[in-house]
């Protein structure tokens, strides 16, 4: 079930209408409501996998009941160990093992030896690397005396899977989540129209963008050998905003979402394009994400404490683990790698925390010097999202050798005029936005009622226009 379906459309206000209208009175009643519906949201997926995500949820459920009523630590990490390696061993088997076989195959040939590899047709569970790492962050948080094991099933089921987040993140912590769960909710008008609007907005990010955007960078992508430097210089900017519009449109329709049901969940967005170095974007694309692996697993290899050979290796962990997170493919590890490459020299002079602000704070347009940053950073960013994109390592290096050969100066032959003119829109819009938690949080309040409603309607009406062109959302393959 897509965000931008008709069978959402109509999912979404059954729930909302039970939730608010027929359980008001009882957070139990709520909370069974959103947990089977959740179950059905999955369950429209592919039913079979269903039973995986109730396997993972009783797993975790069971382990911090027995980490929390264990005898000693030694019982303690037992328990945390059996569930971190029956999460990552389902995860690694459903997404990993034929890639591991055909690389070992691969390593084998090389040498002479040639050997019949065993693959398997496997069907990517949607969301398992989502609902993995809520599960995770759960029973290490325990393990750490951070939280106490949840004894109630249906509140610690929701937290897991409730069905906004369920499939492509945030990746939730239970800290944030499960009081949100177990409190009584009451409905905020205000809460709700916003909520309203950053869903309008993530629909317009997912439609209008990123997959009007697709249609051009599939068409060069797949036949890059036969395009010039400066086509395939278009292809690769407008998949930047393809993946851009696509992920960050998935994260503000979960977001609104939830504040319809009087929820709110982890930003997972904050205008990564107009950062101003490498640093300053990872803090603000895919923060759910990369603060887990900050806290989950820099913090414990010994984060920053150590000198500056240790503050290298566990950088280039976490951006190969990043990539490896992605997908099974040399590609999103080549991506990882590359980012920690891009991220080394603010890491060894330090400057990695330079810029913590929002860039031209109070201003209209930023200094020369900030959009001569904020240029660069994207270029690196394009650059690397080529990997991310292309199907093999060699055929991104054939990519970017074409970019930086003579057909670079020429005229590309594949320039959609009207699709730019969107994306620049679109930057413009999110530019004037971009100190709200989303870009039209209060875009036009000081405006005439008429002209924000004029505003929403131009969307909504462009949604209607380009919806005739939907794509899955990038990030359920992951």
């Amino acid at each position: 079930m897509l965000f931008n379906s008709i069978s959402f459309a109509l999912f979404l206000p059954i729930v909302f209408f039970l939730y608010w209208f027929v359980l008001q009175k009882s957070v139990r009643n709520q909370n069974i409501l959103l947990l089977l519906s959740s179950y059905f949201f999955y369950a429209c997926w592919d039913w079979r996998f269903l039973f995986l995500l109730v396997f993972s949820t009783l797993l975790d459920y069971y382990t911090g009941l027995k980490m929390s009523g264990a005898a000693n630590s030694i019982e303690k990490k037992f328990w945390l160990w059996l569930s971190v390696s029956i999460n990552l061993g389902f995860l690694g088997f459903f997404k990993y093992y034929n890639f591991f076989a055909e690389t070992f195959a691969d390593a084998i040939a090389n040498l002479g030896i040639h050997i019949d590899t065993w693959t398997l047709q496997i069907i990517l569970p949607v969301g398992i690397s989502f609902y993995t790492f809520h599960g995770l962050s759960y029973v290490i948080d325990i393990y750490n005396d951070k939280i106490k094991a949840e004894k109630n099933f249906i509140d610690y089921s929701v937290f897991v899977s409730f069905f906004p987040l369920l499939v492509a993140g945030p990746i939730e912590r239970a800290t944030h989540l499960l009081p949100q769960i177990q409190k009584k909710r009451i409905f905020e008008f205000a809460a709700a129209a916003d909520g309203v609007k950053q869903i309008l907005w993530g629909l317009f990010k997912k439609i209008v963008i990123a997959d009007q955007c697709a249609k051009y960078v599939n068409l060069i992508f797949d036949h890059s050998a036969d395009y010039s430097g400066s086509t395939l210089v278009v292809g690769a900017v407008l998949f930047a905003f393809q993946i851009y519009g696509d992920f960050s449109g998935y994260s503000d329709i979960a977001l609104g979402t939830a504040r319809l049901f009087g929820i709110d969940l982890l930003r997972n967005f904050a205008f990564p394009y107009f950062s101003r170095d490498i640093a300053e974007f990872w803090r603000r694309w895919h923060i759910s994400l990369s603060t887990w692996f900050r806290d989950y697993l820099y913090v414990p290899l010994g984060g920053s404490r150590g000198g500056t050979w240790l503050k290298v290796r566990n950088t280039f962990i976490i951006f190969l683990v990043s990539g490896f997170w992605h997908g099974a493919n040399w590609t999103f590890i080549m991506w990882g790698l590359l980012n920690a490459l891009y991220i080394m020299p603010s890491i060894l002079f330090n400057t990695n925390r330079n810029n913590l602000d929002i860039v031209a704070t109070g201003r209209l347009l930023p200094s020369l010097k900030d959009f001569a940053a904020i240029l660069l950073t994207f270029s690196l960013t394009v650059l690397a999202w080529i990997f991310f994109r292309s199907d093999t390592v060699t055929g991104a290096f054939e990519y970017i050798g074409t970019i930086f050969s003579k057909s670079l100066f020429t005229m590309p032959s594949i320039f959609p005029k009207l699709q730019i003119l969107l994306v620049l829109f679109f930057i413009v819009i999110e530019w004037m936005g971009r100190q709200q938690q989303f870009a039209i949080a209060t875009l036009g309040n000081q405006k005439p009622k008429v002209m924000r409603y004029a505003f929403y309607y131009l969307l909504i009406l462009m949604i209607v226009v380009f919806n005739g062109n939907s794509q899955q959302f990038i990030y359920f393959q992951f």
